[in-house]
């Protein structure tokens, strides 16, 4: 029986299941030294035969591997209530990691103030969401860089919120604008508004997960409560596939403070939820990246600030791994 197995899926497989292998998975499967490893790093020169694909395939589902998975985008909200807690900066830092990953990335502007747009260098979109969702025209999209894709925003989403209350399915606007889009992307990034407003709900209502980036300070915590309930609110009501992923701390200073209350929610919290490893820290080429309007690994990939993030995506994927698996 011919095998639904293709070269495209095994690299997806592998690249979102980065502890994986790809010698040893080889190896399992009877290939030729290093076949595996020769042919993703041929341009396409090289092929797998049937009889490869054959043998890899039952190695590959003792992993995990099924036909189904992967096919559609994991969608993401990067979500607080607060503002300056550097969840625009993770949303594009992040999207452009998994890019270098080899991930094909959409990120999604749902913030009225439309700084991820304007850091990215859009500013006054043509087309923008907004446009989109109360008319039939498409989600709008503007190519960043090679696989990472944004669609833009700016303060005339903030004219619409109201009809997000007012007009039938307003909540699930958003949702139905990127379930087409689903099978083009590997993971959608949704940057929310600093608030928990009708827009973070929309968000929520078309996300499969959340991811906090929290500032490790008093004040972030006294409305974490408030962000976990609404969280919960939805998971409930409206979206029972919304999982909350973790807590990103961000802009992380080596100070007693920052150290304290990272070691106190990580106490607190640790069992009910992921509090990521990787922190990001406080550093000024992050500032210096959206005052270029450059994505931070086109303007320093050898950067601690592009490091940060890299060491991140890492972990994120890996732990998306765990659960997915």
């Amino acid at each position: 029986m011919r095998s639904n197995l293709t070269l495209e899926k095994i690299v997806s497989f592998f690249r979102h299941n980065p502890s994986l292998s790809v010698n040893g998975v080889n190896d399992e499967a009877g290939l030729p030294k290093r076949k595996l490893d020769l042919v993703f790093n041929s341009n396409g020169s090289r092929k797998l035969s049937e009889d490869d694909l054959a043998k890899l395939e039952p190695i590959l589902r003792k992993y995990g591997y099924n036909e189904y998975l992967y096919q559609s985008a994991r969608v993401i909200s990067i979500v607080n209530h607060k503002g300056g807690v550097g969840k625009t900066t993770t949303t594009a830092c992040l999207g452009e990691t998994l890019v270098r990953k080899g991930f094909k990335v959409l990120l999604i502007d749902f913030d009225p103030q439309g700084n991820l747009s304007q850091i990215l260098g859009i500013e006054n979109p043509e087309l923008q969401i907004a446009d989109c969702l109360f008319t039939d025209i498409q989600l709008p999209t503007v190519q960043i860089l090679e696989n990472l894709w944004l669609a833009p925003s700016d303060i005339t989403l903030a004219e619409i919120e109201v009809d997000l209350l007012s007009k039938v399915g307003g909540d699930v606007r958003l949702k139905h604008k990127i379930e087409p889009l689903l099978e083009e992307y590997d993971y959608i990034l949704i940057d929310c508004p600093p608030s928990l407003s009708k827009l973070t709900v929309s968000a929520l209502n078309a996300s499969n997960s959340t991811l906090i980036a929290m500032l490790p300070e008093s004040s972030s915590l006294k409305g974490l409560n408030s962000l976990l309930n609404r969280i919960s609110e939805v998971k409930t009501h409206t979206n029972r596939d919304l999982t909350l992923d973790g807590i990103v701390f961000t802009m992380v200073k080596k100070n007693t403070v920052h150290d304290g209350f990272k070691e106190a929610l990580r106490a607190n919290m640790g069992s009910d939820f992921r509090v990521f490893n990787t922190e990001i820290r406080h550093l000024i080429d992050f500032q210096k990246s959206q005052a270029l309007q450059a994505t931070l690994g086109t303007l320093n990939a050898s950067s601690e600030a592009y490091k940060c993030y890299k060491d991140f995506c890492d972990e994120y994927v890996e732990y998306l791994q765990v659960i997915n698996n």
